[in-house]
C-alpha cells in the first residue's frame, strides 16, 4: 500500500496499493464504514496511478504518469510525462486537467475548485528540482466540475512562483532582480492587489530567509524561518506593516528549524493554524505549540507499534476518522485508520518485512579532521556483534537535508551484515549557516574528509573493521564514491557510484543555459572541487559504476566519456546500465532493484578489494 486517505465527510477512504511485483498501481475506494465490502478500483493502464488526495467529499484527484520515449529529450526533461485527474464518485466518471500540472492549494472550503499551477518554462516540473523557485510558473483556478481555467497569478524572472493560503489568497512571493544578482522575497495581505517587497538577498549568500505562515487572527503578523544574522536558522515573527524581522519564537541548540507543522485537519478550516516548529535530528523533532495536537500525536505514538516519524494523512471534517501514517527504521511505513476510538491496521509500504528482522538506526557525530566542527551522522547496526565490515552512504544533493526514518539501502545493507554510515557531511542542509557554506569549493576535498573520518572514528570505536570499508553512493553520492577511489592513502577496499557526477564540468555545461546567476552560484562547489574525470589514473581500488539509461539530472553521456578514461588506464571495475531508469529512486523498478541489489551484494561480499568484504 502507498497510499490512504480518508473523504472530507468520512465516507470514503481511498486507498493505492501494488498487487504483484511487476504491477502499476491502482486505486481502491472504500466505504469506511464498511471495508469488507467490494471497493470500487481504478487502473491507469497504460499510464501509472502515483498519488492521490481527496479535494471534496466525492472527488478524488488522481496523479499519473507515462512513459512516452526510450531517449531523454534534454536535461532535466526526462522520459515520463504526468498528467492529473479528477475522478467523481457519484457519477463514475474522470475529468481530465491536463499534463505537468501542480497543485497549488485543495481550496478546502470550496468543493468545486482547486488552485493549480503550470511551469511557463522548459525543464523539470518536478519538486526535486533544485532551481524550481526560479521558474517562474502560472496559477490558475480550476473548476472541477468542467475543467475550466481562470488565471489568478502569471509569474515571470521578477516574481517567480508564488504560495496561497486554504482561502485562495496568493501570501508569497520569491523571484529574482537581474540587476542587482538578487533572489527577492515578497507577501501580500489578503485582499491587496501589490506585492510588497520583504527581504532581498545577495547570489552568494546562503542563508535562510522564507515564509513559513500568516497569522490567521493578526492581519500584520507572518512567520519566517531565517538565519538573521545567526548560524542556526530559527523561527521569527514578521511584521507586515515595518516589513522588518521582529521577536525570536524558537531556535533549536545544535540544528536548524525546518519546518511548521500545521493542524491535521484542514477541512475542519484548520489547516492553516500553526501546531508545531519542526527541526532536524535523529528524525523530525517538534516543538510543540498547540497542546492538543501534541497531546492527539503522543497518544498515537503509544498505540502504533514501532512508532517514529509518525503523520496524520488525512481527517475527516468532523474529525471522527484519521488517517495515520507512521515510518522509521523497524516500520518501513504503516497505514492505520483511527475509528470510532480503535485503529485499524490498513496495509504498508512493506508488509512482508517484519520489524524483528530490520536494523536499529544511530544518531552519531564526530570530529572533523580540520578541528573546525562536529559532523553528525545516522549509523544504521545490524545484528550480531561487531566489529562489522561498513558501506559509507553519503546522501546525493549535495545541498540537502537527510532525516533517516527508514531507509531502504541502509536497511538491506544491514540485513547482509553490513553497518551503514550515512554522513552529515559539511555542505548539508539542517546543521547552521557555517556548516553550509564551509562546502563550497571543497567537493571532493574537505567534504571528503568528513565522509572518510566518520568511517575511521568508527573504527576507532571498535565497531568497524579497518580492513572492510566500502562506499556506495548515488548522485553525489556517487561523484564522491569516484572520488574515494582515488584518494591516497584509500580507507577504502572498493566503491560503487551509481547515477555519479563524474565530469564536473559537463554537469554545468547541462545547466547553463537554464541558470541564472543565484543558480549558477549552486554550481560553485562542483566547479572548485575534485573532477573525478581528471583523477582516473589515481583510481587504486576496484569499483562498480551504476548508471540509468534515462537519467535526465546525470545523464549518461558521464559514463560514455568516463568509462573510455577507465579502459585507457586499466583500471579494474565493472559496469550494470539499468535499462529505463531515470535518475530517482521512483523510476527504479522492480527489476532494476533486482539487477541492482544482486550486482551490488554480490559485488560487495566477493569482489570488493582482497576476497570481498
Amino acid at each position: 500500500m502507498q497510499q490512504a486517505q480518508v473523504s472530507p465527510d468520512g465516507k470514503y477512504l481511498a486507498l493505492m496499493r501494488i498487487a504483484s511485483k511487476e504491477g502499476d498501481p491502482y486505486i481502491e475506494i472504500y466505504e469506511t464504514n464498511n471495508l469488507q465490502s467490494d471497493p470500487i478500483r481504478l487502473n491507469a493502464d497504460p499510464m501509472e496511478y502515483t498519488s492521490l488526495a481527496w479535494v471534496s467529499d466525492d472527488r478524488l484527484l488522481i496523479s499519473a504518469r507515462q512513459r512516452m520515449g526510450r531517449r531523454i529529450e534534454g536535461f532535466n526533461r526526462g522520459v515520463f510525462r504526468s498528467r492529473i485527474t479528477g475522478y467523481d464518485i457519484s457519477e463514475g466518471e474522470f475529468v481530465e486537467f491536463g499534463d505537468n500540472v501542480g497543485i497549488a492549494n485543495i481550496l478546502p472550503h470550496e468543493p468545486d475548485t482547486i488552485l493549480i499551477s503550470v511551469p511557463l518554462t522548459t525543464g523539470s516540473a518536478t519538486e526535486d528540482d533544485p532551481f524550481a523557485a526560479f521558474r517562474p510558473r502560472a496559477y490558475y483556478r480550476l473548476n472541477l466540475e468542467t475543467g475550466q481555467r481562470r488565471l489568478v497569478l502569471r509569474g515571470n524572472e521578477r516574481i517567480a512562483t508564488a504560495s496561497f493560503d486554504d482561502e485562495g489568497n496568493p501570501r508569497a512571493a520569491r523571484g529574482y532582480d537581474a540587476a542587482t544578482r538578487e533572489s527577492v522575497y515578497y507577501y501580500r495581505k489578503p485582499g491587496d492587489e501589490q506585492w510588497q517587497e520583504a527581504h532581498r538577498q545577495d547570489t552568494f549568500d546562503y542563508r535562510t530567509f522564507d515564509f513559513a505562515a500568516f497569522d490567521t487572527q493578526d492581519e500584520n503578523l507572518a512567520y519566517v524561518i531565517a538565519n538573521n544574522s545567526a548560524d542556526l536558522a530559527g523561527l521569527w515573527e514578521f511584521d507586515l506593516q515595518s516589513g522588518e524581522i521582529g521577536e525570536l519564537i524558537f531556535r533549536p541548540q545544535r540544528s536548524d528549524v525546518s519546518r511548521l507543522l500545521f493542524h491535521h485537519n484542514q477541512w475542519a478550516g484548520l489547516g492553516d493554524e500553526i501546531a508545531g516548529v519542526q527541526y532536524f535530528g535523529r528524525k523530525d523533532l517538534t516543538a510543540w505549540i498547540d497542546p492538543n495536537e501534541q497531546a492527539l500525536y503522543q497518544a498515537l505514538e503509544q498505540a502504533i507499534p514501532n512508532s517514529h516519524d509518525l503523520r496524520i494523512t488525512s481527517a475527516s471534517r468532523d474529525d471522527t476518522k484519521l488517517v495515520v501514517f507512521n515510518q522509521g527504521p523497524r516500520d518501513p511505513g504503516s497505514f492505520y485508520l483511527f475509528f470510532d476510538g480503535q485503529l485499524q491496521y490498513l496495509g504498508g509500504h512493506y508488509p512482508q518485512l517484519q520489524p524483528e528482522s530490520l536494523a536499529d538506526v544511530e544518531y552519531i557525530s564526530w570530529p572533523s579532521r580540520d578541528g573546525t566542527r562536529t559532523i553528525p551522522g545516522y549509523l544504521t547496526v545490524p545484528h550480531g556483534e561487531g566489529p562489522f565490515p561498513l558501506i559509507v552512504l553519503p546522501h546525493g544533493g549535495p545541498f540537502v537535508s537527510e532525516v533517516v526514518t527508514y531507509d531502504e539501502w541502509a536497511q538491506m545493507l544491514a540485513s547482509r551484515g553490513y553497518m551503514v554510515l550515512q554522513p552529515q557531511y559539511r555542505g548539508s542542509l539542517g546543521y547552521g549557516y557555517e556548516h553550509y557554506i564551509s562546502a563550497l569549493g571543497q567537493a571532493g576535498l574537505a567534504m571528503q574528509d568528513d565522509k572518510d573520518d566518520g568511517a575511521l572514528y568508527l573504527v576507532e570505536q571498535g565497531r568497524v573493521d579497518r580492513d572492510r570499508i566500502a562506499m556506495f553512493g548515488w548522485s553525489y553520492g556517487g561523484y564522491a564514491a569516484l572520488v574515494a577511489a582515488s584518494r591516497t592513502p584509500n580507507i577504502y577496499q572498493c566503491v560503487i557510484a551509481g547515477a555519479a557526477v563524474a565530469d564536473p564540468n559537463l554537469q554545468l555545461n547541462y545547466y547553463r543555459d537554464q541558470l541564472i546567476p543565484a543558480q549558477e552560484a549552486f554550481e560553485l562547489s562542483r566547479r572548485e572541487g575534485i573532477q573525478p574525470i581528471d583523477e582516473v589514473s589515481n583510481i587504486n581500488v576496484p569499483m562498480l559504476i551504476v548508471h540509468g539509461s534515462v537519467d535526465q539530472r546525470v545523464p549518461i553521456e558521464h559514463m560514455r566519456h568516463y568509462i573510455p578514461e577507465l579502459d585507457r588506464n586499466g583500471v579494474n571495475y565493472q559496469y550494470l546500465e539499468l535499462e529505463g531508469a531515470d535518475h530517482f529512486y521512483n523510476t527504479l523498478f522492480y527489476e532494476h532493484q533486482i539487477a541492482l541489489y544482486e550486482k551490488m551484494t554480490a559485488y560487495i561480499e566477493s569482489e570488493c578489494g582482497p576476497g570481498g568484504l
